[in-house]
């Protein structure tokens, strides 16, 4: 029986993908569930999964456009298995111990018997093996033909590599020909869908919208002195530790409130400012950089939104984020301070308003109370489309999350001072 495996629909309004690389070989065969190739839309980076085992037969091939529900690949399910063979791998993934229908205790890595596979040690007795490699393969009872048959497939960088790290192997006539300090090579590569999508969707933001930045300043030393001294407690009752991000799309969220037009956005001629706050979550993924969404923020609690948080952001690095949870959002966060950015001007993902950066936290010297003091500190920064924005609203909506981060225990009582609260002011 011919299965026939089609492109499924990422989301709404998306007819067309891209399949960015196949994880298997034409003629190959696979078992139900393999991850057999990824697909790549203007938006996030899907896996194709197998429907069925059998022998694959690729269809569509790798680097070009091809319609939602066309064919991708058909796979014979009366095809079977090869001798000594339960699935395919793809060429990332590493080959588990049980894979192999029969294991024997090794011995040494370079001489170790693979059940009968052909010329085992004759192929593989000059492959060069470290003791600390040597032992982790005796630990999991995994021989040189494991290891090899579970490694990615052989690029023409990896044989160049050995070409010019090994051509001493040539033979005594060999000489090894030093390089040179400087070197005129160039590489090429295809952008992704994605990658182009993003850099439309970037020149669209600077052409269309009247794009400004203001900035500020937070003294991060309460909010880091409140998550030293609970995080023991905090680990133990929620299974994971809180971050600065929580506390951030909290303090967006509280402020969106009170300035809703750094929560709106422009339809046509109307504005739109909508009662919740869906916050964007900047994420880098190895194919680019995605924006899920922690959906009301507005309405749940520090500890909520961290595993929100965490969650997609797992999601959207290990390809199974869905176009749900990228669809939408009211505003953004961006953190290059995971990546040690002093300051920018970050970009506003369309067709939101407003974008909040988040910097590297530094200990410099400020004035308390007339007294200079060096407290942690971290530059953020609001870039917003000006259209609808005025300067008073996004200066005091950076203020605003700046008072919440300077004293989080307001973030408890939507903002306000408890003290305000208990006088009725």
């Amino acid at each position: 029986m011919i299965k026939e495996v089609k492109i499924p629909t990422p989301g709404e309004s998306i007819s067309e993908v891209e399949i960015a690389e196949w994880l298997v070989e034409d003629g190959a065969y696979v078992e139900k569930n393999d991850e057999i190739a990824e697909i790549e839309s203007d938006k996030a980076t899907l896996e194709l999964i197998a429907e069925e085992s059998g022998v694959i037969s690729i269809k569509a091939p790798a680097g070009e456009a091809i319609e939602v529900g066309s064919i991708a690949c058909t796979i014979d399910t009366d095809a079977e298995a090869p001798e000594g063979k339960t699935s395919v791998k793809e060429e990332e993934k590493i080959a588990e111990p049980e894979s192999t229908p029969e294991k024997k205790e090794p011995k040494e890595p370079k001489t170790e018997e693979k059940a009968t596979t052909k010329e085992s040690s004759s192929e593989y007795d000059k492959v060069k093996i470290t003791p600390v490699a040597s032992e982790v393969m005796k630990e999991n009872n995994l021989s040189i033909d494991d290891v090899i048959n579970g490694l990615r497939r052989i690029s023409k960088d990896d044989v160049q590599q050995v070409i010019e790290s090994n051509g001493s192997n040539k033979g005594p006539q060999a000489v090894e020909i030093p390089k040179g300090d400087f070197s005129r090579e160039e590489s090429r590569a295809k952008m992704t869908m994605l990658r182009r999508r993003l850099s439309e969707r970037l020149v669209s933001v600077k052409n269309e919208t009247a794009m400004l930045t203001t900035f500020n300043e937070i003294d991060m030393s309460f909010v880091m002195d409140l998550r030293k001294k609970m995080q023991s407690q905090f680990i133990e009752k929620h299974g994971f530790k809180v971050g600065f991000m929580g506390f951030f799309t909290k303090a967006v969220s509280i402020a969106a409130q009170e300035f809703p037009n750094v929560n709106s956005q422009i339809d046509g001629e109307e504005i739109v400012s909508p009662s919740y706050v869906d916050v964007g979550i900047a994420v880098q993924t190895p194919k680019g950089l995605m924006v899920p969404n922690v959906r009301n923020a507005e309405s749940k609690s520090v500890p909520q939104i961290e595993l929100d948080i965490k969650n997609l952001a797992a999601k959207a690095r290990d390809k199974k984020i869905k176009m749900e949870e990228l669809a939408g959002g009211t505003i953004s966060i961006t953190n290059g301070g995971v990546f040690g950015s002093l300051l920018s001007t970050p970009i506003i993902n369309p067709p939101q308003s407003a974008i909040l950066g988040m910097h590297n936290i530094v200990e410099r010297p400020i004035a308390v109370n007339g007294e200079v003091k060096i407290r942690p500190m971290m530059y953020v920064a609001l870039s917003y489309d000006h259209r609808i924005i005025d300067g008073k609203d996004s200066v005091g909506f950076l203020v605003k999350v700046k008072e919440l981060i300077e004293n989080p225990n307001k973030m408890v009582y939507g903002g306000k001072d408890p003290a305000e609260l208990l006088l009725d002011l």
